[in-house]
């Protein structure tokens, strides 16, 4: 629960007397309280892990600010998860560094592309124990404090109220479609439930959510019937600790040779393109007349990768299961990834529906092959 989520730079060289300016920021995941009347310390500006260490005796009782831009360019040119990865390294271990070096607070610059001052929440990777006030700042404010703190010292007031209330039940949600004469194996198809609280999750995952289900409801209308059962999942949990995915895991060990293959649409609404797997690289001849099919709405793309490590799917991939995912254009996914943002107006009806077609095909061709798929060639670890 967020609590309150405050905080202003109120001391920094040039300042007019009585002045203060405010930062735009929202709690991670996980984070720890200030005082309810919130603290008040100096800033210190990183930008890198090895700026962290090599200042690690200027880290205790401080605010650090770790300033460190999504790489848009690269999210322009079919790399947006890279980008977003290199910085999400500073949301997670940053957070976690600067704890055990003593840190009053973490501020992160928020993850995404869109320089609208909005805040990109997260997981921190903060635990109990080690739980710090953790935030991710507008990257406007993020700019504002690196020039700053050019100038001289730079203090910043921190109010952030977050309470972590004790574990509850939650649910998976499962439906399927029964397979003719393979019943007993099982292709699924997912999106997960959950989102962040900052807005409604429209992109993530709200349309993988529903393109999932559009699966079952188009083939139904088809009156299609698959050969194996196609399981739709709405996976629970995967933004905070993929317990949804651990579970289903746990509940399914016995069966999970019975899984012949497992698609998850968790990156945003853009166009589609085909689809991402990890296929054994002998198995992706038998694919070709998935390609044709999708040739026509312009998604024959068949990327292959040894480990395609999608979320709520890595323990089963690990258990041998091969993974596809939507090869999607995700170039302005982290504009809303996240934030306030991520709203049903983002949605364009035309790639949702693209999103389905593309889902439902490749669902009923992998429920009907006759040739084997073959298992994962590599299951190694996220």
């Amino acid at each position: 629960m967020r609590g309150v989520e405050t905080a202003s730079l109120v001391e920094y060289a040039g300042r007019p007397a009585g002045v203060s300016q405010k930062v735009v920021l929202a709690a991670l995941g996980g984070s720890g309280a200030t005082p309810a009347g919130g603290l008040t310390a100096q800033v210190l500006v990183l930008h890198n892990l090895d700026e962290l260490k090599a200042r690690a005796a200027e880290v205790k009782g401080r605010i650090v600010l770790f300033d460190v831009a999504f790489d848009q360019s690269m999210a322009d040119h079919g790399m947006a998860g890279q980008a977003y990865g290199q910085g999400v390294l500073y949301r997670g271990m940053g957070t976690r560094l600067a704890a055990q070096m003593g840190a009053a607070a973490v501020l992160v610059r928020s993850v995404g592309g869109a320089d609208f001052r909005l805040p990109h929440t997260g997981s921190s990777g903060l635990q109990d124990g080690a739980r710090i006030p953790a935030a991710a700042v507008a990257a406007e404010d993020a700019m504002l404090m690196t020039r700053l703190a050019t100038r001289g010292p730079l203090s910043m007031t921190l109010t952030l109220t977050p309470q972590i209330l004790p574990d509850a039940d939650s649910f998976n949600v499962i439906a399927d479609l029964p397979g003719l004469d393979k019943p007993d194996e099982i292709v699924i198809v997912s999106g997960h439930l959950d989102s962040w609280d900052l807005a409604t999750g429209a992109n993530d995952d709200g349309t993988g959510i529903t393109s999932a289900m559009a699966v079952i409801e188009t083939l139904k209308k088809l009156d299609f019937q698959p050969r194996r059962t196609i399981r739709v999942i709405a996976w629970m949990n995967e933004e905070n600790g993929t317990r949804g995915a651990q579970a289903y895991v746990a509940a399914n060990e016995a069966l999970v040779e019975k899984h012949v293959a497992a698609i998850e649409n968790d990156e945003g609404s853009g166009r589609v393109f085909g689809m991402r797997t990890s296929i054994p690289l002998e198995s992706m001849k038998h694919f070709a007349p998935l390609r044709a099919a999708l040739l026509p709405m312009g998604a024959a793309g068949l990327q292959r990768t040894d480990v395609l490590g999608t979320g709520d799917l890595s323990g089963l991939e690990r258990a041998g299961v091969p993974s596809f995912s939507p090869l999607i254009d995700d170039s302005t996914y982290f504009n809303y990834h996240h934030t306030p943002a991520d709203t049903f107006d983002k949605v364009k009806p035309e790639d949702l529906r693209r999103h389905v077609a593309v889902m439902a095909t490749t669902a009923w061709f992998l429920a009907n092959m006759s040739e084997p798929i073959g298992r994962t060639p590599a299951q190694a670890p996220r």
